[in-house]
């Protein structure tokens, strides 16, 4: 197989991405340099690492998946069929928590999936310190080793609980801050969403039939280990901003939202 035969079956699958896919296969998967193959299109990169991959692929599984790891903000992490992908998107929710979060913060990360975000912020803001939460044993286990990948497992708590029904594992803990891209997606959103994407734990996309079931109780539950003048930091989809403004206004909080790169409403901060 050569770099045009990788293209034409990569195009099947990823469209426009192909050239991205084809580059990123050719220097996980063989040994050759992409820019040699760039100019030397003929030549046979056969691997059975690189076939192997590539029916992966062509069986939708996500590229992340199959090469097992993924860069998010100025990190790389580990990632597999347990945890949800990172995706750029979610940089969005980092970048606030930097700029809010007070000196020497104390955070807390629930439904943590990967770690993205508890460890890039850790990994930008040295004086941090964080708990990351996860429901998942296997789960957790990518967000610890991906702390110690990124060399922050000392400045990170990881404890095993579900979020939903177990806040009372945190009695006695206060935080500057909770921060969380919980599961909210809806049931029938989630059945027209591409077949990689429902490759990804279903856990980590169900809402609750509205979506919106780990808003309402991360405010609800979880704003007593808020310090005095702590804050709430969720991603959000892109419909769910009013959702958000009246879960806070019911709860006694005001609530700013800040859109993607997309300008979709993405981030929604929760403050006294």
């Amino acid at each position: 197989m050569n770099y045009n035969e990788l293209i034409s079956r990569l195009f099947v699958i990823s469209g426009e991405d192909c050239e991205f896919e084809a580059r990123i296969f050719i220097e996980c998967f063989t040994d050759f340099e992409y820019s040699y193959v760039l100019y030397n299109r003929d030549v046979d990169l056969k691997s059975d690492k690189l076939l192997s991959a590539l029916q992966k692929r062509e069986a939708r599984i996500p590229l992340q998946y199959i090469v097992g790891k993924w860069d998010f903000y100025r990190q790389t992490y580990k990632v597999n069929e347990n945890c949800l992908i990172p995706r750029s998107d979610t940089e969005i929710l980092v970048d606030k928590a930097l700029e809010l979060l007070p000196l020497n913060a104390y955070f807390l990360d629930l439904c943590t999936g990967s770690g993205c975000i508890a460890i890039s912020t850790l990994c930008e803001r040295a004086d941090t310190s964080a708990v990351m939460v996860d429901k998942f044993e296997k789960t957790l286990e990518v967000a610890k080793e991906n702390a110690v990948l990124n060399k922050v497992e000392n400045r990170v708590e990881p404890m095993l609980f579900d979020v939903l029904c177990d806040e009372k594992t945190l009695e006695g803990y206060t935080f500057d801050a909770i921060l969380s891209n919980p599961p909210y997606i809806r049931p029938e959103v989630i059945e027209t969403l591409s077949e990689e994407v429902k490759k990804e734990p279903y856990a980590a996309l169900y809402g609750g039939d509205n979506g919106i079931i780990f808003y309402n109780k991360i405010v609800a539950s979880y704003s007593k280990f808020l310090k005095k003048d702590g804050f709430f930091l969720f991603e959000i989809g892109y419909d769910q901003a009013e959702d958000l403004r009246r879960i806070a206004k019911e709860n006694g909080f005001e609530c700013q939202i800040f859109k993607d790169y997309g300008n979709n409403d993405r981030v929604a901060y929760l403050t006294k």
